[in-house]
């Protein structure tokens, strides 16, 4: 039975360690959906997905919002995913049909889909003037080692984090998500070492996650829940927005567009949206009436 939620847990592991642990399989599968993703990008999109989830947790304002973007120069391009303190997220990869090869131990190359020769890049921005930005090197393009170095460099954190996605025959999700091991100000060494040494049991995640679920993680950690969310994937787009993207162009550009394609086509990369105008819409736009 498909996962019909996408799940934040958070928990505390030895007094000073932060536990995040992630399903994002509807996300994924929503992604999927949305932009008809080859295995190898779903892959790297859900991997990014579950990242900038876990990002956006930690977002105090109703107003924040962040967004992840990776350029590595593989043959996948450019992925960018955002979302908001609600958890609302959307995303893409540039070339989402693109496929790969297995690696030689079988599993998705996702690091030859992104490439490691660019970077990282998060901007949080919280409403005010000036956005945070926080780029790092990549270190694999595989999304998690990328993740754990940003933290390392960008944020002086040492974050330790399994990520996952595993792709069904028929091109579904059948598993999907994260674990996360952050360290609180002052968290003891010894405790740091344990979380860096713990997450190598979830090198598979995305099968612990299909097989066994994200609650059978906290468990292992003798973890309680603190707090569960829900992850949905929810764009910002509209057909108002899609509008004053018309008007932006100018009535001149438009009405050339009408008589050259028939129509007006506004396209939304982050959930794969078209919206169409013709020429009646293209007089109403801007307030001419057609005679």
């Amino acid at each position: 039975m498909p996962k019909e939620v996408s799940t934040i847990y958070r928990a505390t592991v030895w007094g000073d360690i932060s536990l995040a642990v992630l399903d994002t399989t509807a996300l994924v599968n929503k992604a999927i959906e949305r932009h008809h993703l080859s295995p190898v990008a779903a892959a790297a999109l859900g991997r990014t997905f579950t990242a900038a989830a876990y990002l956006c947790s930690w977002l105090k304002s109703d107003v924040s919002t962040l967004t992840v973007q990776i350029s590595g120069g593989g043959p996948g391009g450019r992925i960018s995913v955002s979302g908001d303190s609600a958890l609302r997220m959307r995303g893409f990869i540039e070339h989402p049909d693109v496929n790969l090869p297995p690696r030689a131990d079988g599993k998705l190359d996702v690091g030859g889909l992104v490439g490691k020769e660019g970077t990282l890049t998060i901007v949080r921005d919280d409403g005010e003037r000036l956005p945070f930005v926080g780029t790092s090197p990549l270190v694999s393009g595989e999304i998690a080692e990328d993740f754990s170095s940003y933290f390392f460099y960008s944020e002086q954190r040492p974050t330790a984090i399994a990520l996952g996605v595993r792709i069904g025959k028929e091109g579904n999700c059948l598993g999907a998500g994260g674990v996360f091991l952050q360290p609180f100000p002052n968290a003891e060494e010894e405790h740091i070492a344990r979380a860096e040494e713990a997450i190598k049991e979830y090198a598979q995640i995305s099968r612990i996650i299909e097989e066994q679920g994200a609650e059978h993680i906290l468990k292992r950690f003798e973890a309680e829940t603190e707090s569960e969310r829900e992850i949905l994937f929810c764009c910002s787009c509209s057909k108002e927005r899609a509008e004053r993207a018309v008007l932006s162009i100018g009535r001149e550009l438009a009405e050339d567009l009408i008589k050259t394609d028939g129509e007006v086509v506004v396209h939304c990369h982050e959930c794969n949206t078209n919206y169409r105008f013709r020429e009646a819409d293209i007089c109403r736009i801007f307030g001419r009436e057609d005679t």
